[in-house]
């Protein structure tokens, strides 16, 4: 294996696997990709990740936000509709929401997978509702039968967040195939990494050509005489990014083995705490443990930021599981606040007791080991 990352003692919690050949594609696109060549390495990304996915189109963006971005507004949705999302997630679930004007809304998630729940979804559901967008949370999957069943009887979207999901399938299909879009995110702390970047799937060529047209500033795929005939974005990624993504896609299966080897490695060693859960897989879906996840029993009266700052002092970096979206500051003044609460009272419950452990691409077996040492330890003081 080799990196560019600098040694450290402290343990980080994410990171990439960069090898010689990532170095040499990216080389090749920062020499070569320029003129006639300028969307060589787009086309070979693009192609490869269909094929690997199963879907026939796909498009490279900047980020998995504008690929949500780029969904809704090519969905028609805007003001006076309503989107539900996982109330635990990373707030760019739902800010493309609010982007083009509609409103989101809070939905519980399921104990064991932490992902977004059927029933909540269908106890949220209202005649503005025109959208749900399931994240396939850590690299773990919900339950897409009867999510689709739902969006098909009420006849609205379905868009899948699958921005930590490579590596994860459900009853054999592969994550970011579900639903009328799926979208990746290919940030510096992702299994498959670009730096930053994301990627849009569809099956459906009609919405594949709005989201084409929409990413380009308004303009139709293959325009030379830039006439813009809408006000739209821009959100295209680079070719070097394309060129790194398509060498991280050729070793994926390396990559997605390493974050099981790393899991395992995690529950050999904290099977011995009936107080821990890590991520669950569940019969018919396989986890692409993004992030080693533990959540404790709320009998051990230990909060998230306290042990992440135990860990911390420890020389061991942690995140915190997501905070319920409904209690960000940022959604102040969402209508359903102050129902939030009461409304998913398991998003509550177990955002307040989990945190996402080490888990980047570099880690050792001898730091897990020192992760999980300190861990059971700080946990054991308090049982």
């Amino acid at each position: 294996m080799t990196s560019t990352a600098k040694p450290s003692t402290r343990i980080p919690v994410s990171g990439p696997w960069i090898t010689d050949l990532e170095v040499s594609y990216v080389t090749d696109a920062v020499t070569n990709a320029w003129y006639s060549q300028a969307n060589v390495w787009h086309d070979r990304f693009e192609k490869a990740f269909a094929a690997h996915l199963g879907v026939p189109f796909v498009t490279s963006l900047p980020s998995c936000t504008s690929g949500l971005h780029l969904a809704l507004a090519s969905l028609g949705i805007g003001p006076g509709d309503e989107v539900i999302v996982p109330e635990c997630t990373w707030i760019a679930t739902a800010a493309p929401v609010s982007y083009v004007g509609a409103t989101p809304i809070f939905a519980d998630i399921d104990p064991v997978t932490w992902c977004l729940s059927a029933s909540s979804v269908d106890a949220r559901l209202s005649s503005r509702t025109r959208a749900i967008i399931p994240v396939d949370l850590y690299g773990g999957m919900p339950d897409y039968g009867a999510l689709q069943t739902l969006a098909e009887e009420h006849r609205i979207a379905l868009i899948e967040d699958a921005a930590e999901a490579i590596g994860a399938e459900y009853h054999g299909r592969r994550a970011g195939a579900f639903g009328r879009a799926g979208v990746f995110s290919f940030h510096g702390s992702k299994t498959l990494t670009t730096g930053e970047g994301g990627l849009l799937a569809t099956s459906d060529e009609e919405l594949f050509r709005r989201i084409l047209y929409l990413r380009d500033h308004g303009r139709e795929p293959g325009d030379r005489f830039f006439r813009n005939t809408a006000v739209a974005f821009k959100y295209k990624m680079s070719a070097l990014q394309a060129a790194l993504g398509t060498a991280q896609l050729e070793r994926v299966q390396a990559l997605i083995e390493r974050k099981r080897q790393i899991f395992q490695w995690y529950r050999e060693r904290l099977s011995h705490l009936p107080e821990v859960n890590l991520n669950a897989e569940p019969p018919g879906t396989r986890n692409g443990f993004w992030m080693i996840t533990a959540v404790w029993d709320r009998s051990l009266g230990l909060d998230k930021t306290t042990l992440q700052l135990e860990l911390d002092a420890a020389g061991i970096d942690s995140r915190p599981f997501f905070h319920p979206l409904s209690s960000l500051p940022a959604y102040a003044n969402h209508p359903d606040r102050q129902y939030a609460a009461s409304r998913n009272p398991v998003a509550y419950d177990i955002a307040s007791r989990g945190l996402n452990l080490p888990s980047a691409l570099n880690l050792t077996e001898n730091q897990v080991d020192r992760v999980c040492s300190v861990l059971t330890g700080l946990l054991r003081r308090r049982s």
